[in-house]
């Protein structure tokens, strides 16, 4: 099996209204976003195509995400729930007979991330 992965970028603001620290308060972070897709290669070699890979991401994530405050979209936007949130949008768009989505892997700063696979 063969994985496919392609990262993103992206600015938003949040508070984590359910939490007692200092990321209670309103604050913003540039985030990474990698998407990783695993399967088998089609005739042209390819698991998937870079291009429709990152269509898919722009249009059904970085569209919502990306310059946005985003507790209007994620009642608690931790990163836990924003990966949870990206997979449950890419899930389905990224689903096929021949691969699947695997991971979604999103930083909040350059030392911190969380990573969610559906088991």
């Amino acid at each position: 099996m063969l994985c496919v992965v392609k990262e993103f970028t992206f600015d938003a603001a949040h508070n984590l209204v359910q939490y007692h620290g200092k990321c209670e308060k309103l604050h913003g972070h540039t985030y990474k976003l990698q998407i990783v897709v695993c399967g088998e290669k089609d005739e042209e070699g390819m698991v998937i195509d870079f291009v429709e890979l990152k269509e898919i991401v722009k249009r059904e994530v970085l569209s919502y995400l990306d310059h946005a405050y985003i507790n209007e979209i994620i009642p608690q936007p931790s990163a836990e729930n924003i990966a949870e949130w990206i997979w449950d949008k890419l899930e389905k768009h990224l689903t096929t007979e021949r691969y699947k989505l695997t991971e979604v892997r999103l930083w909040e700063t350059p030392t911190s991330w969380v990573v969610y696979r559906k088991e």
